[in-house]
């Protein structure tokens, strides 16, 4: 035993409240893992910020896969190309017409491997090195967020947009990215504006190459 109280630690207010919120992430977390019902939930994964990930608040997430369901029709199918949460938001069956299209989500991140066969491995830096399964032009929509605010991963991303899709085009991205944009994928900047469950520094819009509710939200 200690000979006296002084020896023993204490934290600091300002660090028990850290602690505190750390813990109920962590539970959130957890929470998320072990009820099957909630796999889908936006945020079921953790943001990792290393991976640029950046998950869409659930209204946004909502109108895009309203969006993405709507252009891609009866039976169509729809690429989520580094957008978790929309794929996230397409399987939870609160989005009408959803379960009356397929879509696979194409990440990085292998945590999204607990999806099974809906998850596609995705580099951007090898963007035509997809599985056997995914054919070239076999999506109706392509929905895509490129994790990185640059030339050379949008020109990537662009390569790996148009060996998916048969035509139409939905690409978030930052504001700043608008020219490059026009010039490889012929969009235009919607008037909706998406938003992020953490605020960003840079800009973020949509673009679409099709007529579109967004264009006029």
């Amino acid at each position: 035993m200690s000979d006296s109280d002084d020896d023993v630690p204490t934290l600091s207010a300002h660090t028990l409240a850290a602690l505190q919120e750390f813990y109920k992430e962590t539970k959130v977390v957890t929470d998320h893992s072990a009820a099957p019902t909630d796999q889908f939930a936006v945020g079921a994964v953790e943001e990792d910020w290393r991976m640029s990930q950046f998950w869409y608040s659930d209204e946004t997430a909502t109108q895009l896969a309203e969006e993405a369901v709507r252009e891609a029709g009866e039976g169509g199918r729809i690429a989520c190309l580094s957008a978790p949460s929309v794929y996230q938001k397409l399987k939870q069956g609160v989005v009408d017409g959803s379960d009356r299209v397929s879509a696979v989500v194409l990440e990085y991140d292998r945590r999204f491997a607990s999806y099974g066969e809906d998850f596609v491995f995705y580099d951007y830096n090898k963007p035509l090195s997809l599985p056997d399964s995914v054919s070239p032009h076999s999506f109706d929509i392509v929905l895509a967020d490129p994790p990185y605010l640059s030339e050379e991963c949008l020109s990537k991303v662009t390569q790996t947009i148009k060996y998916l899709s048969k035509g139409k085009v939905l690409l978030c991205t930052g504001a700043i990215m608008e020219n490059l944009a026009k010039d490889l994928l012929d969009v235009k900047m919607c008037s909706f504006l998406p938003k992020h469950n953490r605020n960003l520094s840079n800009e973020f819009r949509c673009f679409v190459n099709y007529p579109s509710r967004l264009l006029s939200c």
